[in-house]
């Protein structure tokens, strides 16, 4: 548990720093390209002077180490299990311009884990709101009550679909459940693997009316991807693809939805005092 001392020099330091803004980054399914966007997508805000923390949260399945051909010893389930460990020891450093943490698989069963270890957890995220601009959660594919119930925490939510019609049925079918649960949610949408932008567009359109018409929702659209060959060598190469090929189509596309994203998460950038996401992280875990 926190000592005075702590809390007292966290609270000097949310007096005097602006939080944290967080994104989870999300799809309906799986194979849409997702933790491809949610990694390129941090080093272009790192290329923007925004001091970036990706957290790989898709569990079993997380391969941003890959995309960013890089390893790390350990998780932050290794942090949570074992008190000899410092925080700065789960934390890969200055890799393309940003933080790295990965999940592991023990947070799969956040909803068994002992008071400790959900202060621990929780601790972490706290240093880390107060650490960086921008922390953004690659969350796994589908919805699972853990997935949801983290989303719910973020202040954002990227949704990554693609033009195929059960991939815009499953991110609409997320969306929907969180808007319930949270109606104030902000909502960014990206279509990738279009095969021209047209494809895109009118995707992203479906999707904004079907959430305009049945939830009486406005969704922000970032923009479109399209399919694109370099994907693979970059990936078989474990080189991020804006650093890659940073003249492909996909890279210029990645740099107008980062510019994008940053103007409108700057426009609608949260003014509270505290961050809203601690706040949300402890309801969750104290208040069960």
């Amino acid at each position: 548990m926190k000592d005075q001392a702590y809390k007292l020099r966290q609270k000097m330091l949310l007096d005097s720093t602006t939080p944290a803004k967080t994104i989870g980054i999300v799809s309906g399914k799986g194979g849409v390209g997702k933790s491809n966007i949610s990694t390129n997508l941090s080093i272009l805000l790192g290329k923007a002077d925004k001091k970036v923390m990706l957290f790989d949260m898709d569990i079993g399945m997380g391969n941003i180490h890959l995309l960013l051909g890089t390893h790390h010893k350990y998780s932050i389930m290794d942090y949570i299990e074992n008190e000899e460990l410092e925080l700065q020891d789960v934390i890969c450093s200055n890799v393309h311009g940003i933080s790295y943490i990965g999940g592991g698989n023990g947070l799969k069963s956040i909803v068994e884990w002992k008071e400790d270890q959900l202060e621990r957890f929780y601790e972490a995220l706290d240093y880390l709101v107060l650490e960086y601009d921008y922390i953004i959660f690659d969350m796994g594919a589908g919805a699972t009550r853990e997935t949801l119930d983290l989303l719910l925490t973020m202040e954002d939510i990227l949704v990554v679909t693609t033009p195929e019609p059960t991939s815009i049925t499953d991110a609409y079918s997320m969306m929907k459940y969180i808007h319930l649960r949270d109606d104030g949610k902000e909502f960014y949408l990206i279509c990738n693997r279009a095969i021209n932008k047209h494809e895109g567009m009118v995707t992203i359109s479906r999707l904004q009316e079907t959430v305009r018409r049945f939830l009486n929702k406005e969704i922000v659209s970032l923009g479109v991807l399209p399919e694109d060959p370099v994907v693979r060598r970059a990936v078989s190469e474990q080189t991020p693809l804006i650093k890659a090929f940073p003249r492909s189509p996909i890279s210029l596309s990645l740099q107008a939805i980062s510019s994008s994203f940053l103007l409108q998460s700057e426009k609608l950038k949260h003014q509270e005092e505290k961050s809203s996401f601690l706040k949300n992280i402890r309801n969750l875990f104290f208040r069960r």
